[in-house]
């Protein structure tokens, strides 16, 4: 499908979405008025949280921890709690920003029929959207894999900062999902905190890479599709394919299928519309239209 590809913004050194591009993404959400958001680490960047791949869907960096290597390995395990108590903070003490409040805009005025993310960090909710599909989990709990008990991944931090003091004055640059770049001389002395409950295995809350995303999540982003009129994709290049098969199956299903993201997609052959625009200006500047469009009818 050749969809048309339009631009960011309208001037250099300015941030406002091109007025062709906002008018064809005002369209495409006024034709299709339920839709399916899916969104991807591009609408998390600006809360300071870095995304994974570049803008043509390559790995930024060395890819993340694998489940197979988590728990294949000790020193993959104490390499992953390592990094991510650098790395944890950065996820924890991020805010919203203007593409999430938009989002929740959306919904509030009826626009978004379900909105399903690949992020982990919570921030859609915290903007305010209340029917979100976590599909890949949640940083903010650990799970023990022998127990099953649930615990909060703050609580955890405390363990992690208290037996592992000479980590603490240590920096490193932050990565996606609470990771940090961190490679520590001396990681052989790191002491992976055991689950409180009963001592077992502890993991992120969070479907790792290689991981299957738990099949009730997928069946209940399944329904809601179907549910839907149409898809869009904010800030994700879909090279994963637990968020990529949505678009397959819209394709498959008649529903058109639009994107806002800077870079390539693995769905660019399948989209009806791509806007190559920042999140948050394409967001807000849509959410703003949709309102004034709907104050200025008779009766609102």
């Amino acid at each position: 499908m050749n969809q048309p590809r339009l631009p960011a913004t309208a001037a250099s050194g300015t941030s406002a979405i091109e007025p062709q591009a906002l008018s064809a993404l005002h369209d495409f959400v006024r034709r299709y008025p339920r839709l399916f958001v899916l969104t991807g680490a591009g609408i998390s960047i600006d809360s300071g949280i870095p995304g994974y791949r570049d803008e043509n869907g390559e790995w930024k960096r060395s890819p993340p921890i694998t489940l197979q290597e988590f728990l294949g390995a000790e020193h993959s395990r104490k390499r992953y709690w390592a990094r991510s108590m650098i790395g944890w903070p950065v996820v924890a003490d991020a805010a919203p920003n203007a593409a999430h409040r938009a989002l929740a805009q959306l919904e509030a005025a009826g626009h978004v029929e379900t909105l399903v993310t690949q992020n982990v960090d919570g921030l859609h909710q915290r903007a305010g959207s209340t029917d979100v599909i976590e599909l890949h989990g949640s940083i903010g709990g650990v799970t023990c894999l022998d127990c099953g008990a649930q615990h909060a991944r703050a609580a955890i931090q405390h363990t992690l900062e208290a037996e592992n003091p000479a980590l603490l004055e240590a920096s490193a640059e932050p990565a996606a999902d609470g990771d940090a770049h961190l490679e520590w001389h001396d990681l052989d002395t790191f002491r992976v905190p055991p689950c409180p409950t009963c001592g077992g295995l502890l993991k992120p809350s969070v479907v790792f890479f290689g991981e299957n995303v738990p099949r009730e999540r997928v069946e209940s982003a399944g329904r809601a599709l179907e549910a839907a009129d149409a898809v869009l994709v904010v800030g994700s290049s879909l090279m994963v394919y637990s968020g990529y098969r949505f678009c397959v199956w819209a394709g498959k299903a008649g529903k058109p299928v639009a994107a806002i993201n800077l870079g390539k997609t693995r769905a660019d052959p399948l989209l009806a519309l791509k806007v190559a625009a920042p999140c948050a200006d394409a967001l807000t500047a849509l959410a703003a239209k949709l309102a004034t469009e709907a104050g200025a009818r008779p009766g609102a």
